[in-house]
């Protein structure tokens, strides 16, 4: 027998699986703690499935409800953009939104899609590491400049171009100095940035192979890790676009010869047939020359 799953009780499940605590939860969503608990007991109930276990200490989630969490983030992202899109077609006049990592220049094809379609407003995202697919998927950008690599699903990409890497260093390392290093060089330096953006340093770091690499602070930005980066709490590598963009005197760049080079993709929602995204990706594509 079919299933009408409650969007609202997804997103209730998904506050509880995130922290595994329902007096958090609760908080978090601005609800009493015996509301919140009665829709869950209610989506268990319409799933025929337990999803956590509880006690009164902390609650884990069962089986189910890590497969439930793993499907329920897609579907509710899902959801937010079908929301946004209806609710920006709703208001008109017509918005195309672009997103882009930091150091990129969207500029020319900005403005040759703006010059095609007057009543078109064309806006601009700075997106990060960490948002830079979901803001596609949920509807905040419509085209995306990403870079690589990314988490493909429910995405289509075309690469637009490629670029050197650098290592970024306090201007007093021991490194700063040279022209060109290798990245067997910094097996022994501390990384500033989620290791899965530099999967060639996971080779030679010294701190994976010996399990040191401790959790850290959550660095987001390119300009938060820049200013680690000066304090001499570790390096980051960077595209060299990003790198001459946010060039300070108390941070060198460096080139690293065995990085392969950053490539830089077009991203859209693969569900999507607008013939505004087709456009505006081949004008982006005839814009690099």
């Amino acid at each position: 027998m079919p299933v009408d799953v409650d969007l609202r009780k997804l997103r209730y499940f998904v506050e509880v699986a995130e922290r595994l605590h329902f007096g958090r939860a609760a908080q978090a969503l601005h609800i009493a703690q015996p509301v919140l608990s009665r829709q869950i007991r209610a989506l268990e109930s319409e799933l025929g499935a337990q999803l956590f276990v509880r006690d009164r200490r902390a609650s884990e989630l069962t089986p189910a409800g890590r497969q439930l969490l793993e499907d329920a983030r897609p579907l509710l992202a899902s959801a937010e953009a079908l929301r946004r899109r209806v609710g920006r077609a709703a208001r008109g006049p017509r918005v195309f939104a672009v997103g882009f990592m930091p150091g990129l220049i969207v500029t020319p094809a900005v403005r040759a899609l703006s010059a095609r379609h007057p009543g078109l407003t064309v806006e601009v995202l700075r997106m990060s590491w960490d948002d830079q697919a979901e803001l596609i998927r949920d509807g905040h950008v419509d085209v995306g400049y990403v870079r690589l690599p990314i988490d493909r699903r429910g995405l289509r990409t075309r690469h637009l171009l490629s670029e050197p890497r650098v290592v970024s260093l306090p201007a007093d390392h021991r490194l700063a100095g040279k022209d060109v290093i290798n990245a067997a060089d910094l097996a022994d330096e501390h990384l500033l940035q989620d290791p899965d953006a530099v999967p060639e340093w996971r080779d030679v770091a010294t701190e994976m192979a010996t399990g040191s690499r401790g959790a850290g602070p959550q660095i987001r930005t390119v300009e938060e890790k820049l200013e680690h980066v000066a304090a001499g709490r570790g390096i980051v590598i960077l595209p060299l676009s990003t790198a001459t963009f946010y060039t300070r005197p108390d941070v060198v760049h460096v080139s690293v010869c065995d990085l392969p080079p950053n490539q830089v993709h077009l991203a859209w929602d693969a569900t999507r047939r607008s013939p505004l995204i087709q456009e505006f990706v081949g004008v982006a594509v005839a814009s690099q020359g």
